[in-house]
């Protein structure tokens, strides 16, 4: 009985240990923390320390992240959420701009991916995945002319296989052959 005892106060110390540990750390080793796990794609773990963070101490970075994370467990609509919380906290944050594009892209929301492709440019301007980005939304509306000019954007930004097969594909919808067969053209050569 008298071991028991003992270990049992053993653990107690040493959980009382642990917790006060975790109570003396900062705020900013905690998040270093939660980005180290998440970055390791340690997502629930990640999801679980992040939680224990009070709304006070969530900054735009935070609850950005919290908004990934919700997004890589499935929550769209949580993930929603924290990035108009982070774009709140820092309305010219491009990133969270730019993923809440892609859940409403993703759910056919296409006006307001549309709405928040426009402002990630608005606050990061040479980011070519933007405007293609931008561009496939427009496509998705059937809207060629302003797809087309967005992929020429980001194409004009870098030089990707991808840009150029929906450029050659907008060219066919808006019946311009000759810039159809170059943008194929471009296509074929980037993929080899």
């Amino acid at each position: 009985m008298k071991k028991i005892l003992k270990l049992f106060l053993i653990c107690s110390i040493l959980l009382f240990c642990t917790q006060q540990t975790f109570a003396v750390q900062t705020l900013d080793e905690k998040k270093e923390e939660i980005f180290a796990l998440y970055t390791s794609n340690n997502i629930e773990q990640a999801h679980k320390q992040i939680s224990m963070l009070t709304e006070n101490e969530r900054d735009y970075e935070t609850w950005f992240l919290l908004g990934n994370i919700s997004q890589d467990l499935n929550n769209e609509e949580n993930s929603i959420f924290y990035l108009q919380k982070s774009i709140k906290l820092k309305p010219d944050f491009d990133k969270a701009h730019y993923n809440l594009a892609n859940i409403y892209f993703n759910q056919k929301k296409y006006n307001m991916a549309i709405k928040e492709y426009k402002e990630a440019i608005k606050h990061k301007k040479d980011f070519p995945y933007y405007y293609y980005n931008l561009a496939c939304a427009y496509i998705a509306q059937k809207e060629y002319k302003e797809a087309k000019t967005m992929l020429k954007k980001a194409i004009k930004l870098k030089k990707e296989a991808d840009f150029y097969y929906n450029l050659a594909f907008v060219n066919k919808q808006l019946k311009k052959e000759k810039e159809y067969t170059q943008a194929l053209s471009e296509y074929e050569k980037l993929k080899g």
